[in-house]
């Protein structure tokens, strides 16, 4: 059965961000009726042509349970990528939580590099200049907007 398992075990609060232009952190919180030794596994595929892999480095809370991981060389691709988290307990099985993200929806991207700023006293006030972020996946450097927030006049 697709939803196979105690009611109210599989994980929750699934959420994962890419920063530092390569590196991916998810992170959950155990289900709520989870029995106490459920251990978690993640799973993740970036497209329909790749495969599955496993979490390498999990984050773990004070009870040795897997509540997150780090992912390293992570590329955005244009497929949504499919995330798998199932558990396992001694004591009843455990639902299985997934779901599809668009990686580049869930990028910090890095502060524009370079920025300098030349002012004079006269009518051509100040002229600022800034190099794109760097990034894994945008190549146009039109597609970045910047919004400029001038504390000092």
């Amino acid at each position: 059965p697709v939803f196979a398992g105690m009611n109210g075990s599989a994980i929750e609060n699934f959420s994962c961000v890419i920063y530092n232009i390569f590196l991916m952190n998810c992170t959950w919180q155990a289900g709520r009726d989870a029995p106490a030794d459920t251990q978690y596994f993640l799973y993740w595929q970036k497209s329909r042509e790749d495969n599955q892999m496993e979490c390498e480095l999990y984050i773990k809370d004070e009870n040795c349970r897997n509540m997150g991981c780090i992912f390293q060389n992570v590329s955005i691709g244009i497929e949504k990528a499919y995330f798998l988290v199932n558990g396992s307990s001694k004591d009843s099985l455990i639902q299985f939580y997934d779901e599809y993200i668009d990686l580049y929806k869930i990028e910090i991207l890095t502060a524009p590099l370079n920025v300098t700023a030349h002012c004079t006293r006269d009518s051509a006030g100040c002229i600022i200049k800034w190099h794109p972020p760097l990034t894994s996946h945008v190549e146009e450097e039109k597609c970045f907007q910047y919004e400029i927030n001038i504390q000092n006049k």
